[in-house]
C-alpha cells in the first residue's frame, strides 16, 4: 500500500548574493561624497578638490564646475533690470568664483543675426556680448565692473 504523500517543502527564498559594491560611507547612502577623495585632516583649496573629482571622472556636483579662475566673467554692456530688451538681446547672470552676484550683461541671443540697412548680415561677435555700437536704442552704454574677490575670514573666526 501506499503511504500518505510526502508533506511539501516549503520553497527557500533565494539567498541575496553578497553585495559587491563598496560598503556606505556612515550612512545609507551609497552615493560617494567628498571624503571618498579628500583624506582625513587635508585641507585642499576649491580647485584641488575640483581637480581631484575630475582626475576620477566626477563631472557632477562640485565636479559640474570648472575650477576657480579659468573662467573668468565676462565683461560686458550693464542692462537695468528695467530696460526692456529687444527681441535677440538676453541679460546674461554670473558671480565670482566666490560668489559675489555680478551685474547682468547685454549679449545676443543664440543663433539671432543682426542686419544692416541693404539687409546685409552683420558680424556677430563670437562670444556673443554686445558692443556698444550694436547696442539697442535706448540703453545707457555702461560697462560693469568686476568685484574684487572677498578676502577669506582667518581660521578661528
Amino acid at each position: 500500500a501506499a503511504g500518505p504523500p510526502p508533506a511539501p517543502v516549503p520553497a527557500t527564498p533565494p539567498v541575496a548574493a553578497p553585495n559587491p559594491q563598496r560598503p556606505p560611507e556612515g550612512d545609507a547612502d551609497p552615493t560617494r561624497d567628498l571624503k571618498s577623495y579628500v583624506p582625513r585632516g587635508a585641507n585642499p583649496t576649491m580647485p584641488e578638490v575640483i581637480e581631484r573629482l575630475h582626475e576620477r571622472g566626477v563631472y557632477s556636483g562640485l565636479g559640474a564646475f570648472p575650477p576657480p579662475g579659468t573662467r573668468p566673467p565676462k565683461v560686458g554692456l550693464a542692462v537695468p533690470e528695467d530696460f526692456e530688451l529687444p527681441p535677440g538681446y538676453v541679460r546674461h547672470h554670473q558671480a565670482t568664483d566666490d560668489g559675489q552676484r555680478i551685474e547682468a550683461i547685454l549679449m545676443f541671443a543664440p543663433g539671432f543675426q543682426l542686419y544692416d540697412a541693404a539687409h546685409n548680415p552683420i558680424a556677430m561677435p563670437k562670444d556673443r556680448v554686445v558692443p556698444p555700437e550694436l547696442a539697442p536704442p535706448g540703453l545707457p552704454i555702461r560697462r560693469i565692473v568686476i568685484p574684487p574677490p572677498i578676502e577669506p575670514a582667518a581660521p578661528g573666526r
